[in-house]
């Protein structure tokens, strides 16, 4: 399944509920199971995000589908990135002119 990397913010709203932030997190790791996509990976960062977390997805619809119920929510703003193996890496460099 492809890998993606989710940057988050919390919001005013989110700073206000951070105790309930952790349980949060573990019910969006089951949602994310219920959409038949895994969260590998969840961390609390110092710096200019707030959260990074990592998972896998049968494909983009299903995560944009999560990330705009995470989004409206309230608690965080996100940024997506879709990422790539080395191996994928090596295939997609492999068809350049």
């Amino acid at each position: 399944m492809p890998t993606y990397i989710v940057l988050m913010k919390l919001t005013d709203q989110g700073i206000k509920a951070i105790k309930s932030g952790p349980q949060r997190a573990r019910d969006n790791a089951k949602l994310m199971e219920k959409m038949g996509s895994k969260m590998t990976g969840f961390y609390l960062t110092m710096g200019e995000y707030d959260y990074v977390a990592i998972g896998e997805a049968p494909n983009d619809e299903v995560v944009c589908t999560f990330m705009l119920g995470l989004g409206a929510a309230g608690f965080v703003r996100t940024t997506t990135l879709k990422a790539f193996t080395l191996e994928e890496y090596e295939k997609i460099v492999k068809n350049l002119p």
